[in-house]
């Protein structure tokens, strides 16, 4: 029997992590999912589902240095389904994703000082090509290859 689910979606809070009496640490955070569909009429719409990740020892850790609202995760896991009785004694039951494994899938903050190594977005302008090709030969032959 296989009892496995994969999911990438954005953190609704910061993990919550809590150390049981053991000794463990327990992690937990939601998870929003969605999916776009057209309605009868053609309209786009929009399903949001959430979903209760928990995550265990060193993925409880991990989670609470690594993940916060609004990031972007693809978590590994299984189902668990859990029961309890609320305050006012009606037994509920709650659907648990206990995570094997989990991957930011965004880029980190930048580092104060860090350069910005991403790519321009505009072609250089007449301008600016000019400008590099009037540079004198001397600094051209100063390049490493």
């Amino acid at each position: 029997m296989i009892n496995k689910v994969t999911l990438i979606g954005n953190l609704g809070q910061d993990p919550e992590i809590r150390t049981l009496e053991n000794g463990t640490q327990v992690g937990r955070f939601s998870l929003a999912t969605s999916d776009s569909y057209k309605d009868k009429s053609g309209d786009w719409q929009n399903q949001t589902d959430w979903h209760n990740i928990v995550v265990w020892r060193d993925l409880a850790e991990r989670a609470l240095t690594q993940l916060k609202k609004g990031s972007m995760v693809y978590v590994e896991g299984k189902i668990s389904n859990r029961k309890y009785t609320d305050k006012v004694g009606v037994e509920r039951t709650v659907t648990d994703i206990v995570a094997s494994t989990f991957r930011l899938l965004e880029k980190r903050e930048k580092v104060e000082g860090a350069s910005d190594r991403s790519f321009p977005t505009e072609r250089p302008t007449q301008q600016a090509t000019t400008q590099q090709s009037q540079q004198p030969d001397d600094e051209n032959d100063s390049l490493p290859f």
